[in-house]
């Protein structure tokens, strides 16, 4: 069975330009060969599937500078392109020279303590085996990739079923990887798990486990884990988009396991399951703590000066009704029911008085254009707070409060 563990605080991933001997850098860890099973780092739990940026990048950074001696020279090709392709032939001499620098330094303490200096440390050391299989696998893993797009068009379940048949279980290190691979490509990952529960005949963990689909659950929980990263953006130059795609993944990801199998409470995974839902609850909370002030500040009039638009002001609560719209849907795999109901009424509540107060303004002064600009802010976020079917009242009443 793949093993997780939970790993102290790390720094900050290294940068993702790593530096070679010769002054040249890669854009990504071994030119992105195995960017499929590569996830961001800091990670507090460890996945035999997964490598952490951070490691991938002290060990490429080891090989290129130690083991790529008249195999392979970054500066001989012109570009990142190029230079994977040729990484890519030169890959079975420097797995073998990599090979006979561990087992050169298995012999003394000293000798090991060295190639782990040399590494980056004893974590990238303890995850060199790994990312050495990844290397090895790599064209398996863009199969594994392709297979997880053709999940998404496979409406016969017992073609599903028979797809996972033929992924290799029997070689859990290389599944852990392929799994990893194939996961990142598939839009509904609970059908995976329904399609491993008719194999194993039961949804108990033990079931799965003796079935060799271990690995399966440990890709969903890596590639939940992988969400958090997204949720850390703050500011007013914070992706949105990138924050409610990520609630919505986690959601999809986290509720196949929690929603399909059976946990034994005191397991592994029902452990990593409410690690990781606390951790992205955290994340998320402050956001909605602010959503409700951002909403009543963005659409009040000035109470002093010139009335103006705030654009900022509006960007800030919008963006916050979208996340809030987004939790709402992902809400059964968070642990944020209290502060959502709360924020949720609060929002809707703050809009309809807004709007009607607006409203109000503008059919006093239809040629108030700050207040008509509110207006769509407030209509766009009450499309998201209620439907699309009330919004289109309101845009209407607006229509008509401009021509009164």
């Amino acid at each position: 069975m793949p093993v997780s563990n939970t790993r102290s605080a790390r720094p900050a991933a290294v940068n993702p330009a790593a530096s070679t001997r010769h002054g040249q850098t890669t854009s990504e860890p071994f030119f992105g060969l195995i960017d499929s099973v590569i996830v961001a780092a800091p990670a507090n739990f460890d996945f035999n599937g997964a490598i952490s940026h951070t490691d991938a990048a002290a060990i490429s950074t080891w090989i290129l500078r130690d083991l790529a001696s008249g195999v392979f020279d970054r500066e001989a090709v012109s570009d990142d392109a190029s230079a994977a392709g040729a990484f890519d032939a030169a890959l079975p001499q420097l797995l073998a020279r990599a090979r006979s620098a561990v087992a050169a330094a298995s012999g003394t303490h000293e000798a090991e303590r060295r190639l782990k200096a040399q590494m980056g440390g004893e974590e990238p050391f303890a995850r060199l085996p790994i990312v050495l299989n990844a290397l090895r696998c790599r064209s398996l893993l863009v199969k594994a990739q392709a297979f997880g797009r053709s999940v998404n068009t496979m409406s016969d379940e017992a073609a599903l079923v028979l797809a996972l048949q033929s992924m290799p279980v029997q070689d859990q290190a290389v599944a852990a990887l392929l799994m990893q691979a194939a996961i990142g490509q598939v839009t509904s990952p609970s059908r995976l798990i329904t399609a491993v529960i008719r194999i194993a005949g039961s949804a108990t963990e033990a079931a799965i486990q003796r079935a060799g689909f271990a690995p399966l659950v440990d890709a969903l929980l890596a590639h939940a884990q992988n969400q958090i990263p997204a949720l850390h953006q703050v500011g007013a130059f914070a992706d949105i988009d990138l924050t409610c795609r990520a609630i919505d993944r986690f959601h999809r990801l986290i509720r196949a396991v929690h929603g399909y199998v059976e946990l034994n409470r005191t397991g592994r995974w029902a452990m990593i399951v409410g690690a990781l839902t606390k951790s992205v609850s955290e994340n998320i909370e402050p956001r909605l703590r602010d959503v409700g002030p951002d909403v009543n500040k963005a659409l009040r009039r000035a109470r002093e000066g010139a009335d103006r638009f705030d654009s900022d002001l509006l960007l800030s609560a919008l963006s916050g009704v979208y996340v809030l719209a987004t939790v709402r849907d992902s809400r059964d795999s968070l642990a944020l029911n209290a502060l959502f109901d709360q924020t949720w009424s609060q929002v809707g509540q703050a809009l309809e008085f807004h709007i009607e107060r607006n409203l109000e303004i503008l059919r006093q002064n239809p040629g108030d254009v700050a207040t008509s600009q509110r207006l769509d802010a407030a209509i766009k976020m009450a499309e998201l707070r209620f439907n699309a079917d009330h919004a289109e009242v309101l845009r209407r009443a607006k229509e008509a409060a401009t021509k009164h």
